[in-house]
C-alpha cells in the first residue's frame, strides 16, 4: 500500500506505551518530503474510543551492571563486597589466578592439620614395629636410602593424613586378620626399657668417678675458702702478675715438626716433653725446653692423627686417629692399647683426671668412653645431631663437656649419665671446648670465630669473646687458677685473654698458616703452638721475676 505525503497515520494506544509517544506523522511527513518517498494514499484512521487514563505502571527495571571479578587481597584471597543489594541470579566469574590461590590455600590448611595430627599421633618408636605398621597400610615398608627416624617420620605423615580423610580406621580394618598375629609380636617387640642398660664394668666406673669426683671437689672448695679468707692472700696481686707474665710472652723457639701439616700437641705433667702429631699418622715426641731432639716416633695409624694427649699422672699418651681407632702408648714408643669401636674418623681426645679413663670424639655422632687399663668401651654416649669433635673433662672428674657441628655445647654428668646443660649460643659448629680450674667455667670456641664463656652455676652464657678473624681450633684455660685463657685460631694467631674481664692481653703472631692447636705447660711458664706451616713454635715470657718485683708485683704460688 502506498501513502500520500500528506496523510497522516495514527496508531492506537497501548498498554504499555503512553499516548504521547505514538503520534509520529509530522516526522514521516518530513522524512518523505526530504527523501523524494512516494506519494502515500490518504488512509482514514479508525475511530477510537475517547482515551482512558493511563494506567499507573510500574518503574521500568534498572539496568543491570557489568560483570566484574571480585577484587583480590594482597594475600591471595577474595575480598568480600560490602553491599547487601546483589540479587541472587547475579555470578561472578572466579579467574584462574584465583582459583589456583585458593588451591594453594587449601592445600597449605591441609597440610597444616597433618603436621597437627601427625604430632599428636602415637606412632611406634621400635622399627620393626614401624616396619609392621606400614606393611599393614599398604605402603613400602623402606625407602631407598631411609633412615629409622625418616621411616618414623614417614609413617607419621601417612597416618596423619589417613586420619584426616578418615580412611584409618577402614585400612585397619581391612588388614585385621593379617595383622592379629603380628599384633602378639609387635607387643613382645615393644616390651624393652626406656634406657639402655650398660654393662657391669660402667656402674663400677660411675661409682669410682663418684668417690674420685667428691674428693677432689672438696679439696678445690677448701682451697677457695682459705684463698679469701686468708689475709695474707692477695689474689688481685697474683692474677696481676700472672697477666703480666702472660703479656710478656715471646717467640722462643721454632723448628719443623713433620713433613705434613700438623695437628696436636700436649705437654707431659712435667713439662719435660712435647708430643706432636701430623698428618702423616706419626706421633713424635720432643725434648724440652728446645724441640730439637727426638725422644720417640710412634708409628701405628693408617691414617692421619687428629689429636694427641699425656696422661695427667703418668707418662703414658694417647692419640687419635682418622682410621677411627685411638691408641696408648708409653713414651719409649710401646704400644699399650688400641681402642677400637667407632664408626667413623676420630676428632679429639681427652684423658679423665684420674687417669683411668680416655674419651673420644667421633664423626659418627658420639663419644665413647674408654677403660685405659682394660682397653674396654665402657660408655657410647649419643645426644649431638651432627659430628662430635670437643671433648673436656672437668677437674674434679665429675663432669665432661663435648661439642659438635650442631653448633651445641653439652655437658654430661659421668655419675649419673644425664646430659645435665645444652648450651646454645654458637652459630656455627662447635670445635673444640675446655673447663676452667675454678670447676664452674667452660669455654668453647668454633667456626663463628668467638670464644664463649659459660657459667654453669647462671646456666647461662658469661661473655662473648669476639677473638679472632677466622674460625677457633682450640680454646685452654691456663691450668693453676685460669688467670688467663688462650685460644688458636685459623687466622694464623694466638690470643691470650684474662680470665677475670676477658680483655686481650697478648697475641702472638709467627706461624705462616693455619694454627691447628695449642697447650700450656703445667706451670704456666711455657705456651706451644702447632700449625699447618709444619712447625712448633715455643712461647715463654721474657718478664723475669726480678722486673715483677721491680714493678711492685709479687711471684705467684703456684701450687705442683
Amino acid at each position: 500500500m502506498e501513502l500520500n505525503k500528506d496523510d497522516n497515520v495514527s496508531l492506537a494506544p497501548t498498554a504499555s506505551v503512553p499516548i504521547a509517544q505514538i503520534t509520529a506523522a509530522p516526522i514521516l511527513q518530513d522524512a518523505s518530503s526530504q527523501l523524494g518517498v512516494a506519494a502515500i494514499p490518504h488512509v482514514v484512521p479508525p475511530s477510537f474510543p475517547p482515551p482512558m487514563a493511563p494506567i499507573p505502571m510500574a518503574p521500568p527495571p534498572a539496568a543491570r551492571p557489568p560483570t566484574f571479578r571480585p577484587p583480590i587481597s594482597q594475600n591471595g584471597g577474595e575480598k568480600s563486597s560490602d553491599s547487601d543489594s546483589d540479587s541472587e541470579d547475579e555470578h561472578y566469574e572466579i579467574s584462574e589466578e584465583s582459583r589456583q590461590v585458593r588451591e594453594r590455600r587449601e592445600k597449605a590448611l591441609k597440610d597444616m592439620q597433618i603436621k597437627r595430627h601427625a604430632a599428636a599421633i602415637a606412632v611406634p618408636t621400635n622399627d620393626k614395629a614401624v616396619r609392621d605398621r606400614l606393611r599393614r597400610l599398604g605402603q613400602p615398608i623402606t625407602l631407598f636410602g631411609e633412615q629409622e627416624m625418616e621411616r618414623r617420620a614417614r609413617l607419621s605423615q601417612l597416618m596423619a593424613r589417613l586420619s584426616i580423610d578418615g580412611q584409618l580406621d577402614k585400612l585397619f580394618r581391612a588388614h585385621e586378620e593379617d595383622a592379629a598375629p603380628k599384633e602378639e609380636v609387635d607387643d613382645e617387640v615393644l616390651e624393652y626399657p626406656f634406657f639402655t642398660e650398660g654393662p657391669k664394668e660402667l656402674r663400677e666406673a660411675r661409682i669410682e668417678i663418684a668417690k674420685f669426683s667428691i674428693k677432689r671437689a672438696a679439696v678445690r672448695i677448701q682451697r677457695a675458702k682459705r684463698r679469701r679468707d686468708d689475709p695474707d692472700e692477695d689474689m688481685d696481686a697474683e692474677t696481676k702478675w700472672a697477666l703480666n707474665h702472660a703479656k710478656g710472652m715471646v717467640l722462643d723457639c721454632s723448628n719443623f715438626g713433620d713433613d705434613r701439616p700438623l695437628t696436636g700437641c700436649s705437654f707431659s705433667r712435667d713439662g719435660k716433653i712435647l708430643a706432636t702429631c701430623s698428618l702423616s699418622g706419626v706421633t713424635k715426641l720432643w725434648e724440652m725446653p728446645q724441640v730439637t731432639n727426638k725422644i720417640a716416633v710412634l708409628k701405628d695409624h693408617k691414617e692421619r692423627a687428629t689429636d694427641v694427649v699425656f696422661s695427667p699422672v703418668d707418662d703414658c699418651l694417647a692419640t687419635a686417629s682418622a682410621d677411627r681407632t685411638a691408641k696408648l702408648w708409653k713414651t719409649d714408643g710401646t704400644l699399650l692399647q688400641t681402642f677400637e669401636g667407632h664408626l667413623d674418623r676420630l676428632a679429639r681426645v681427652a684423658f679423665h683426671p684420674s687417669g683411668k679413663y680416655l674419651g673420644t670424639t667421633s664423626f659418627d655422632k658420639t663419644w665413647r668412653l674408654w677403660d685405659v687399663n682394660t682397653g674396654a668401651e665402657l660408655l657410647l654416649q649419643e645426644g649431638h645431631s651432627r659430628s662430635v669433635y670437643g671433648i673436656a673433662f672437668q677437674q674434679d672428674g665429675a663432669l665432661a663437656a663435648s661439642s659438635g657441628l650442631d653448633s651445641l655445647a653439652r655437658v654430661w654428668d659421668l655419675r649419673t649419665g644425664r646430659s645435665i646443660l645444652v648450651f646454645q649460643g654458637h652459630i656455627k659448629p662447635v670445635l673444640s671446648v675446655n673447663f676452667s680450674p675454678n670447676g664452674y667455667h667452660l669455654a668453647s670456641g668454633g667456626e663463628d670465630n668467638q670464644c664463649r664463656i659459660w657459667d654453669l652455676r647462671m646456666r647461662k652464657s658469661l661473655y662473648i669473646i669476639p677473638a679472632h678473624a677466622n674460625l677457633v681450633s682450640q680454646v685452654k684455660y691456663e691450668p693453676q687458677e685460669g688467670y688467663f685463657l688462650a685460644t688458636a685460631s685459623y687466622d694464623m694467631k694466638v690470643n691470650i685473654w684474662s680470665g677475670r674481664d676477658f680483655s686481650l692481653v697478648k697475641s702472638l703472631a709467627g706461624h705462616e698458616s693455619k694454627v691447628a692447636s695449642l697447650d700450656i705447660a703445667a706451670d704456666s711458664s711455657c705456651i706451644a703452638t702447632v700449625s699447618h706451616d709444619r712447625t712448633i713454635k715455643l712461647w715463654t715470657s721474657s718478664t723475669s721475676e726480678e722486673d715483677q718485683e721491680d714493678q711492685g708485683g709479687d711471684t705467684m704460688d703456684i701450687d705442683l
